[in-house]
């Protein structure tokens, strides 16, 4: 069988395929280390409120036990919205993380998008082959079977002059 032409063709597009999943697959885990993060950045933040919840109780509790007045009071304030300023940074993480998903998962689908067109490059190539293999065949086919028939009408006409 002659080789077929369209061969560096076929195996630039298996590259390509194994190239895109290999994409692919390398943005799936990057979409799962994201979202990793961020469940880690959540549980912070809710960690976090517990904390400032309990420790301004406990800080009311020993102010109250030593009978502070209003400076206490106030520095108790400050505590608490220090603690609050806090956690608001971590929620500002929190935002930011969950829009670093967001583009984890535009990049995954861009990527299986661009995936699944390679692997339909490749399929169409690989129909193209099937097709000329056929069709190379049956030539081959046609050629053996003229053959065979020209050998055969030879002999007949041998055989009619003696």
């Amino acid at each position: 069988m002659p080789p077929y032409r369209l061969q560096v063709l076929q195996d630039m597009r298996a590259r390509a395929k194994e190239e895109a999943e290999q994409a692919f697959a390398a943005s799936v885990e990057a979409l799962k280390k994201e979202k990793v993060e961020l469940q880690r950045l959540i549980d912070e933040l809710e960690r976090r409120k517990r904390e400032r919840k309990e420790k301004v109780a406990a800080y009311l509790k020993e102010v109250m036990a030593k009978g502070a007045g209003i400076n206490g009071m106030n520095m108790m304030s400050r505590f608490e919205q220090r603690l609050k300023d806090e956690e608001a940074q971590v929620a500002l993480e929190v935002e930011r993380q969950r829009e670093a998903v967001k583009v984890a998962e535009r990049v995954m689908e861009q990527r299986r998008q661009a995936m699944a067109d390679a692997t339909m490059e490749l399929k169409a190539i690989e129909k193209h082959k099937e097709t000329w293999q056929k069709q190379v065949k049956h030539e081959r086919q046609q050629r053996e079977e003229l053959s065979q028939e020209e050998i055969g009408n030879a002999l007949f006409l041998a055989r009619q002059r003696k």
